[in-house]
């Protein structure tokens, strides 16, 4: 079912954009949004933990990625962490990761991104790794 919603009279034009108000989009808005696109790449899963630049624990398969958004006026950008399958392309997923998001993202929040910068964090087998101590 569809619905549209006017407060313009019925045989009156609709209020000109400017009388309208304007429309604001914070950078966490813009980075849950991200955050879920990204997981609608083939391949791709959420970032491994790091602590001072070293890798603790497992990548975070389940979860989403981690995303950083900097909006300025009508633009954004991007800074997100992800982990990929093995044995994906690491530039092909990357490259379809980044055309997605922007995709996404202006047509979500209508800004133009501007910057989608990407750092893979592991890479990920489908089987997880069980280690036993012998």
């Amino acid at each position: 079912m569809t619905a549209t919603l006017s407060n313009a009279t019925p045989g009156t034009a609709p209020a000109d954009a400017g009388d309208r108000g304007i429309l604001t989009i914070s950078d966490s808005t813009v980075q849950r949004i991200a955050a879920h696109a990204v997981t609608e790449v083939d391949g791709v899963g959420g970032a491994a933990s790091r602590v001072l630049g070293v890798a603790v624990g497992g990548e975070d398969i389940d979860n989403s990625a981690k995303v950083t958004a900097k909006v300025s006026g009508g633009t954004a950008s991007l800074d997100v962490r992800i982990s990929i399958s093995y044995p994906m392309s690491v530039s092909r997923t990357t490259e379809n990761a980044r055309r997605h998001l922007t995709r996404r993202v202006e047509e979500f929040t209508g800004l133009t991104v501007s910057r989608v910068d990407i750092t893979v964090t592991a890479l990920h087998t489908a089987t997880a790794e069980t280690r036993r101590v012998q």
